[in-house]
């Protein structure tokens, strides 16, 4: 369906904008930081041309026959201005008046190639990330909300809408954009400030020790590394958290969202087509509900009113009902209290093992099972899928998601383990096992 070239969008802040709000928090001479900003330098740099040949490659493979002479003038200025902004880019101030008309420019053509073909939506969506470098910063949103009008218009179905169904998805689809606008600013702006107060009582430690190395000279090497590693840690660790819990809740909200949009945009039957709609709405609140709670550091919403066991129950039937393959809870030992953090990394992982079903496996059913053995309590996910081979995995990309690193890198937190057992064409089942620590 054209109405489906591009995922659902995930504005971030870049590192410039974070080094341009609180430039003490992490040393730019640091390797890891050094390779972060390259990276982004060069995603810059040389995203919107592989942005704009994927966009081209598939539009002429889809489809190919529309409008092909204002689809090659399209094409030809797209190219010209970004050979131009390439040989500009490095001689002036990213928010000068050049660094605005390339935006401006830019964002206009994809627009524009968007409207003859949706999959040039994939070049469109580097407004979400140019914008706040780009643009004065009381203009940034502006600009994002732009990208959302075309990133909208691509999802719904094409521009411009055919029928009032698709005009009323397109804009479902834009408030959904411009709520994760506003979502994903707030959470940039939250960091950034838990930085600067981290940076503030870091300055202030600094200060201290200074006067101590007076006294104690030979302990000035060890202190001052000790202040660089716990900085770094509480930055690491804050941005290691945001981004787990938005993969786990936001990202996963948003894929169900669009799937079930999608579901509307094909289906001649208006009650199936309000029963998707409610679904999606369902979802939204559901989603930025999550995002406030990720935002506060608190425990997923599933777990509020109920025990880990119905929490899981309730999460594997909403799984079953919003992707119609066959599901099972099975809940084996004798159930005990659990610590928060134990029952929350479980969910979790719950969470993550069936999306990944859902999206790759390919299954008919899944089933899962929670064990109390002891002091150990298991989680079991199986599924009748495709199988893969977990030795072949490819690397994450840079939009991929967490997936299997992110459920280890949970259950590890906590001292547990996560194993993987797949065989192409045999299915898949993943194994949590972690200390029962029981609820004091």
């Amino acid at each position: 369906m054209p109405g489906t070239p591009a995922s659902a969008p995930a504005p971030a802040t870049p590192p410039e904008t974070a080094s341009a709000t609180a430039p003490s928090t992490v040393s730019s001479t640091t390797p890891a930081s050094v390779s972060v900003e390259e990276r982004w330098e060069q995603f810059h740099r040389w995203g919107p041309y592989a942005t704009l040949a994927l966009s081209t490659a598939i539009s002429v493979t889809v489809d190919g026959h529309r409008a092909p002479v204002p689809s090659a003038v399209l094409l030809l200025a797209a190219i010209a201005l970004q050979l131009w902004w390439h040989r500009t880019r490095g001689r002036v101030p990213m928010r000068s008046g050049p660094g605005r008309l390339y935006f401006v420019t830019r964002t206009a053509l994809a627009f524009a190639l968007t409207w003859l073909h949706p999959f040039y939506s994939i070049y469109a969506i580097l407004g979400y990330f140019d914008a706040d470098r780009l643009l004065p910063r009381r203009y940034a949103r502006a600009g994002m909300f732009v990208t959302a009008v075309t990133m909208a218009g691509s999802q719904s179905g094409g521009l411009p809408p055919t029928s009032p169904l698709q005009a009323f998805v397109l804009g479902a689809l834009f408030l959904l954009h411009c709520s994760l606008v506003f979502i994903f600013g707030n959470l940039a702006a939250r960091e950034a400030e838990n930085v600067r107060e981290k940076a503030a009582t870091i300055t202030a430690l600094e200060s201290a020790n200074a006067r101590l190395e007076q006294a104690l000279a030979e302990n000035a090497g060890l202190h001052a590394q000790l202040l660089v590693q716990a900085r770094e840690a509480g930055v690491a660790d804050e941005r290691r958290r945001l981004a787990a819990e938005i993969h786990d809740t936001i990202a996963q909200g948003l894929t169900g969202i669009i799937a079930q949009l999608q579901a509307v945009t094909a289906t001649p039957d208006r009650a199936l087509a309000q029963k998707h709609l409610e679904r999606a709405a369902a979802l939204a609140r559901h989603s930025l509900g999550e995002a406030r709670r990720s935002v506060q550091n608190l425990g997923p919403a599933e777990l509020e009113h109920h025990a880990l066991p119905e929490a899981i129950g309730k999460t594997v039937t909403a799984w079953s009902e919003r992707t119609g393959l066959r599901a099972r809870f099975t809940v084996t030992g004798t159930e005990e209290p659990l610590h928060d953090e134990v029952a929350a990394t479980l969910l979790r992982i719950a969470q993550e093992a069936l999306a990944n079903t859902a999206r790759h496996a390919r299954a008919t059913r899944a089933g899962v099972t929670l064990s109390y053995m002891g002091d150990e309590i298991s989680l079991d996910i199986r599924d009748d899928g495709r199988g893969f081979d977990p030795l072949a995995l490819p690397p994450r990309s840079g939009t991929g998601g967490f997936g299997l690193d992110g459920m280890r890198a949970r259950a590890e937190r906590i001292a547990g383990t996560v194993t993987v057992e797949s065989e192409e064409g045999q299915g898949t089942a993943v194994s949590a096992r972690v200390p029962l620590v029981r609820h004091v």
